[in-house]
């Protein structure tokens, strides 16, 4: 019998993600998420913060979670073990289609298509969100990529990311967010709330003053799209106490970045850590405690003071 050679652990927990390596097929991705988060924007009740429209990391790629229609439910996943978008129904029904190097705009063409098979009639906005340059759905045939390889990783970081996020999260008792996926950004985040509204900044649009209109410190991951060109993991306060900037915090390898107006942690840097997990936990708590202890957050009340049983 011929051996096989079995990568380490850690490389398969997390691969390696190098922006330049995949960018075109993130670039497509991301439109394509796009889509099918406009979906449940559509159907799913207004939540606050905008909580009704992100995707969710699953045990194969991401979904939408169950979205009602009619008396149904719908619910689309990206697998990215076998490639296929899959469309599900509480009425029984299943579809999918293959995941493969098409055009944003035949990728529309062709969601559309088995929406319509399952008798699904929703309406979507054809403008990308936070884009620079956005082409319509239907006209978009600049990204049309598509790396299966490249994406499976992507979908493994993420789900290593979200492991860490979950247990971050847990030690928090105060409102704080489900681990999203926001197909608008392209990024995995995390948000604890102090309690108190935030003041109204005349600058945001409203989306950006409901998402923002209580204090928060968000954490998360995305893998350098915008420009940024790096997977990285980052935290932010809004709004940002005083000080925070120049607040210490750990890992040594992560920095704050004043264009942006966040700490940074360079993904390559965690998975070439001797433990990934704690190195990124570390990253989680300390700038999370440095936005809370400059913006005076009632840290005894919001946060768990104890490991309870879960006998």
């Amino acid at each position: 019998m011929k051996s096989v050679k079995v990568m380490g652990e850690k490389n398969v927990v997390w691969p390696e993600l190098k922006w330049e390596d995949w960018a075109a097929t993130a670039d497509t991705l991301h439109m394509w998420t796009q889509i099918v988060g406009k979906t449940r924007l559509a159907l799913s009740p207004m939540q606050a913060h905008w909580w009704n429209v992100p995707l969710y990391v699953s045990a194969r790629g991401l979904n939408t979670s169950a979205m009602p229609y009619g008396e149904n439910f719908l619910e689309v996943e990206f697998d990215f073990i076998q490639h296929e978008l899959l469309f599900r129904t509480s009425k029984g029904e299943n579809a999918a289609m293959p995941l493969r190097a098409m055009s944003v705009a035949a990728f529309f063409a062709e969601y559309k298509r088995m929406l319509a098979e399952l008798n699904v009639d929703v309406t979507l906005h054809e403008m990308p969100c936070e884009q620079a340059h956005p082409i319509p759905f239907s006209k978009d045939e600049v990204h049309a990529s598509y790396d299966a390889n490249a994406a499976h990783r992507f979908w493994r970081v993420l789900m290593s990311a979200d492991k860490v996020f979950q247990e971050f999260s847990a030690r928090f008792v105060g409102k704080v967010s489900p681990v999203h996926f926001f197909w608008g950004s392209f990024d995995l985040a995390v948000t604890r709330f102090s309690g108190r509204p935030a003041p109204v900044r005349a600058e945001f649009d409203s989306i950006m003053r409901e998402a923002y209109s209580r204090e928060v410190i968000s954490a998360g991951f995305w893998p350098g799209n915008g420009g940024f060109g790096k997977a990285a993991f980052y935290c932010y306060a809004a709004p940002a106490p005083k000080g925070f900037g120049e607040a210490k915090v750990e890992p040594a390898q992560a920095g704050y970045d004043a264009k942006l107006g966040e700490f940074v942690l360079l993904y390559e840097d965690v998975r070439e850590g001797e433990s990934p997990e704690e190195m990124l936990m570390k990253f989680l708590e300390s700038t999370y405690v440095a936005g809370a202890e400059l913006g005076r957050w009632d840290r005894k009340l919001l946060e768990r003071q104890s490991v309870e049983s879960r006998g």
